[in-house]
């Protein structure tokens, strides 16, 4: 018998807030242990809560960023919580009455799925995003434990998506487009080596075909996503197994032990009565008003998926190169200052691409040996931080790109003459006009002047014009190179070629 996978997942966010969710202590990481605290972290006697209103604001944005209904009324619960990393025994958090609800993400993914969205393309619903508190830090030596509670109360989202996930790729794919969607609307920063996300799985398996879910497997201790699609490999591979010998699988919850690459038995499944949430006495209920959340709905942002279709739809660009802009903010914006007066956008977005952003780079490739995991998204942050200042110092405004891009549209200058210029425009801010004339580099298109080179190119190389005439084609273009060499590469390329070709076929 064939079987299916059915994943869900619950991603746990801080916020991007300056101090934690209910007191004044720095939401801060790398300080020494225990120095972000107060007794409302600590949960001492007598120590009331004060919601943070910027996590408020940015729980209501998350939920339009992902297209969430607001209810009109929220509140806030308590959740038992009998561990040594939360202090007061209780997590306060968010159960029936959450502040958003009934979202989706849309991204791209080439493999199986189980829903499509507007846009007809893989989609995961979202069932919740609720704001509650993040608990301390356990540290394990090697005959003793300890507790770290500076990152008791830090405001966390958990973001729970319905069981529409279809395979281990999926899930990566889906948690790269939460996290871009996230950094993208300024709601966390969402660096996985500091812990700012984090990750429940719950997977089960089903004869492929049938709709009746399978008993729900959790599993925990996941701190990066290549880490939830490695066991979900492993585990839906292990339940798979178990249903073939004829065993039967018991809702659990299991932990991912990355090392040995398995999944272990943790205990059996909670249910939420286990929890006995109960609102808390210490927090009123949130009634948000029209006037706050149109002052959220100003902080929306165009979402990536959306930017990305927006390039190739309106300046003609391909995926990849639209891709980038996706990612690079800063260099996507300011494509979109020239593209709109550009005769041809993919010319200027090929600059940008393939010139520009290489010179911006450099020196930051060379002052930067340590270089983050691609996809990350600290790598992501720096790199459009670094792109943004670097764009801010260059010494040409943008308008001298566009003058580059139409002087070798008219035929003025030949490709490689352009990259000389472009070099010249980085270094010394000169118009590429005035650079052109300054360094006599005119494209050469007069006839009878190419007609001359052409003859002593020829004359000076009988081999490979014989190779031609034989039969091999690409002998014409050594032949064009040495036009463009004995021009010093003011040729016009296309027309040398047409002239070489002429002669050649006599």
């Amino acid at each position: 018998m064939d079987y299916e996978a059915v994943i869900g997942l619950e991603t746990h966010v801080q916020l991007k807030t300056r101090s934690k969710m209910w007191c004044g202590c720095a939401n801060a990481f790398g300080a020494p242990p225990n120095t972000l605290v107060c007794p409302v972290c600590l949960g001492l006697p007598g120590a009331l809560p004060v919601p943070n209103e910027e996590a408020l604001r940015l729980t209501a944005l998350t939920g339009l960023l992902l297209h969430c209904t607001l209810p009109p009324r929220a509140r806030f619960d308590r959740k038992s919580y009998f561990y040594p990393d939360m202090p007061k025994n209780y997590q306060i958090t968010q159960y029936d009455l959450p502040s958003t609800l009934h979202g989706y993400v849309e991204f791209e993914y080439a493999g199986p799925c189980h829903r499509r969205g507007p846009l007809g393309l893989p989609m995961v619903r979202i069932t919740r995003a609720h704001l509650e508190e993040d608990v301390g830090k356990s540290l394990h030596f090697e005959r003793h434990s300890g507790v770290d509670f500076n990152r008791a109360g830090v405001p966390l989202l958990e973001i729970v998506s319905e069981p529409d996930i279809a395979s281990p790729d999926m899930a990566y794919a889906y948690l790269t487009a939460l996290k871009e969607i996230l950094v993208r609307g300024g709601i966390s920063d969402c660096d996985m080596e500091k812990g700012m996300v984090r990750c429940d799985v719950n997977v089960s398996v089903r004869p492929a075909g049938t709709t009746a879910l399978g008993a729900k497997i959790e599993i925990k201790n996941l701190n990066s996503f290549s880490g939830v699609r490695r066991a979900l490999e492993y585990e839906i591979a292990r339940q798979i197994e178990v249903l073939r010998a004829g065993g039967t699988l018991h809702q659990s919850t299991r932990r991912w032990d990355d090392t040995a690459g398995v999944t272990e038995e943790m205990r059996t499944k909670e249910e939420a009565h286990d929890y006995r949430y109960f609102p808390d006495p210490d927090l009123m209920p949130l009634a948000p008003e029209p006037a706050w959340l149109e002052a959220v709905r100003a902080r929306v942002v165009e979402l990536p998926l959306d930017r990305k279709r927006r390039f190739m739809r309106d300046y003609g660009l391909p995926s990849g190169d639209a891709e980038v802009f996706k990612h690079d903010v800063p260099l996507g914006d300011y494509f979109e200052r020239l593209a709109p007066r550009a005769r041809q956008p993919k010319a200027v977005a090929n600059w940008i691409l393939n010139n520009l952003r290489a010179r911006l780079a450099a020196p930051a490739a060379a002052d930067t040996p340590d270089t983050p995991a691609p996809g990350d998204s600290a790598e992501t942050a720096a790199r459009s931080a670094d792109t943004a200042a670097a764009l801010a110092a260059l010494k040409f405004p943008p308008e001298h790109l566009l003058e580059l891009v139409a002087l070798v549209e008219e035929g003025t200058l030949s490709s490689s003459a352009a990259q000389r210029v472009f070099h010249e425009m980085f270094d010394s801010g000169q118009a590429p006009r005035a650079i052109v004339e300054r360094l006599g580099l005119v494209q050469v298109s007069d006839a009878a002047a190419l007609e001359a080179l052409c003859d002593q190119v020829l004359a000076a190389h009988p081999g490979p014009a014989a190779d031609y005439r034989a039969g091999k084609t690409a002998a014409l273009n050594f032949l064009k190179g040495q036009v463009m060499k004995l021009s010093r590469g003011k040729a016009n390329p296309a027309l040398a070629g047409e002239i070489l070709e002429r002669k050649l076929r006599g």
